[in-house]
């Protein structure tokens, strides 16, 4: 039997990450948690991971910058960003950098339950 789809959490903020590993816990994945997009880089299991939501704005790192790092180090796991300083630059920004979805916070928690359930079907 294979191991459900690993999903990592990305956000500085603790409550938010918290929040959102009980959700995708809920739903039957698995779910790390990272402080940092740079926390998440250093990690030796990057390449197993099957999906990533992370926020925007973080320091260090961004969401955005974290998708393009991952996309030209040739690693193609959908990252969903999300963002509570949301506009059209930023969501083009986004999607410019590979991102396979942007919600702006506070999204709507099922919007999000689709999408991880579209990007982890087998």
């Amino acid at each position: 039997m294979n191991a459900p789809p690993l999903v990592a959490i990305i956000d500085d903020d603790e409550d938010i990450r918290q929040s959102l590993e009980t959700l995708v816990e809920m739903i039957g994945y698995r779910v790390d948690t990272f402080e940092s997009a740079e926390a998440f880089l250093g990690w030796p299991l990057v390449g197993t991971t099957d999906c990533i939501v992370s926020d925007i704005h973080m320091k260090g790192l961004s969401g955005i910058e974290l998708t393009r790092a991952l996309n030209q180090a040739g690693h193609s796991i959908p990252v969903i960003l999300i963002s509570a300083y949301a506009s059209d630059d930023i969501r083009r920004r986004a999607m410019d950098a590979g991102a396979a979805c942007f919600l702006s916070k506070p999204f709507d928690v099922d919007m999000l339950v689709h999408r991880l359930k579209s990007l982890l079907r087998p």
